[in-house]
């Protein structure tokens, strides 16, 4: 992005004052990290008190025309710019085929046509590899291992479906889009449980990551670039396809916050009415409404350090065992010490952001894309999901723009998870979690599901 690129850019100019610390950062990091992050699995715990209030937990596609699908060919749908370029094999199952029209709904599957190896290709994590128009893009999907992708499409479960014919509230999830974007350092398989919730429900749903490889190594016109330049193509081509498409974006902490401002400036300089296809916002972990040194190294602490780091600890009971180091003990509520070397790193990556952010092509351009996002977001309602026990984001930051986005008019929700730490609230608490992503959905984005209950 040009955020990095700017700081890239830049870096050249510190002289030694920065590149020393630098060097001692990552020898503490390096001393420090751990190995990769393994995959977390939900650990059920009672809800905790949010300040959400009047959700409600209730959550058409129409008849199937027939004499269409009869005119159906695989070279027909071959033509389709967005069907044809998803290449990726996946299971043998029969899926409903997805329908052209604005009222169109399947009343029965056609096995015929849905075993066809083209529209196979459809199903689940698809790989979606599209050639920029400028020649000098070349992406080889042959070359890239499924740890190094930066997007997946997942389509929709089968049964997530109605097929009966009597149902708007299917109809309308069938043509939404979440798009999923992640933190620093994470990878696909952390954004997969999130994406399952989703297609479990019926809706579609993008999972992007950038790799912190592509991230350190920046180059203007590089790896990160065409990541979110082909993710935004795609976006544009598929909303274009049909009348009626729509999209959800989910962001997790401020990489993923910033990645949404990027593509909303795309949107806006390419396309402005895609800016109304946009039906709603879930923010978790974020934001900061300026540029905050200590911000900034907390989360690239966070990234190096992995488990390790005191940001994936969030608040204990004080009469619990094992709490050695404790800090800002009040009520009985304690939050875990950072270790030494985390600290020495967290007050190197101070200093160096300290300077990073204040170099005016750097500051310049945060500016432009914090402004975007706190003056000129779309006007779709907006979810913040967030943590008193966040170690990388602060709480008030957050509860700050939520009250200037409320006085700015839109309409927004938030919910404090309390002891939950950085983008770990879905693991801590998944069932508060999910029953406030179902009523923001219902609620707000999607009211005709609501209705349908």
């Amino acid at each position: 992005m040009s955020i990095l690129g700017a700081l890239t850019n830049n870096m050249a100019s510190l002289s030694g004052m920065v590149q020393r610390p630098l060097v001692a950062a990552a020898a503490v990091a390096v001393a420090s990290v751990s190995a990769d992050i393994s995959d977390k699995l939900p650990s059920y715990r009672s809800n905790d008190a949010c300040s959400t209030s009047g959700l409600s937990h209730n959550t058409s596609l129409q008849d199937w025309n027939s004499s269409w699908v009869s005119h159906i060919s695989v070279s027909k749908l071959a033509n389709l710019s967005f069907i044809s370029r998803i290449p990726l094999p996946v299971p043998n199952i029969n899926f409903p085929i997805p329908n052209t029209g604005c009222n169109f709904v399947p009343k029965q599957l056609y096995s015929s046509v849905a075993s066809s190896p083209l529209l196979l290709n459809l199903y689940q994590s698809a790989y979606l590899v599209k050639a920029r128009k400028s020649a000098s893009y070349n992406h080889d999907i042959s070359s890239t291992s499924p740890s190094e992708v930066s997007y997946r499409w997942h389509l929709p479960e089968p049964n997530a479906i109605d097929v009966s014919g009597g149902s708007d509230c299917s109809s309308a999830k069938f043509r939404t889009v979440v798009v999923l974007l992640g933190w620093l350092g994470a990878k696909q398989k952390h954004l997969k449980k999130y994406a399952e919730w989703y297609t479990s429900r019926g809706y579609h749903a993008i999972t992007f990551t950038l790799p912190m490889s592509d991230i350190l190594k920046y180059q203007p016109g590089g790896k990160v670039e065409e990541h979110i330049d082909s993710l935004v193509s795609h976006l544009a081509d598929w909303l274009e396809e049909e009348h009626g498409k729509n999209l959800v974006f989910h962001t997790f902490s401020n990489t993923g916050w910033l990645t949404y401002g990027v593509i909303l400036e795309q949107f806006q300089k390419h396309d402005p009415s895609l800016m109304g296809r946009i039906r709603g916002c879930v923010v978790d972990s974020a934001p900061v409404a300026a540029p905050d040194p200590q911000v900034w190294a907390s989360g690239f602490s966070a990234a190096f350090l992995k488990k390790r780091s005191v940001a994936a600890k969030g608040t204990m009971d004080s009469n619990e065992s094992g709490m050695d180091a404790l800090v800002g003990s009040n009520n009985g509520v304690v939050a875990p010490k950072p270790a030494v070397t985390e600290a020495a790193l967290l007050v190197v990556l101070e200093k160096f952001f300290g300077v990073v952010l204040k170099f005016p092509t750097v500051n310049r351009r945060l500016s432009d894309v914090l402004s975007l996002l706190s003056a000129r977001q779309p006007s779709c309602p907006q979810l913040y999901i967030y943590s008193s026990a966040d170690r990388v984001i602060p709480a008030g930051s957050v509860e700050s723009f939520i009250k200037e986005q409320k006085r700015a008019g839109h309409e927004v929700r938030a919910c404090n998870f309390v002891s939950t730490p950085h983008v770990d609230h879905f693991r801590n608490d998944p069932k508060l979690y999910t029953c406030e992503l179902t009523g923001f959905l219902e609620d707000c984005v999607l009211p005709c599901c609501k209705q349908s209950h």
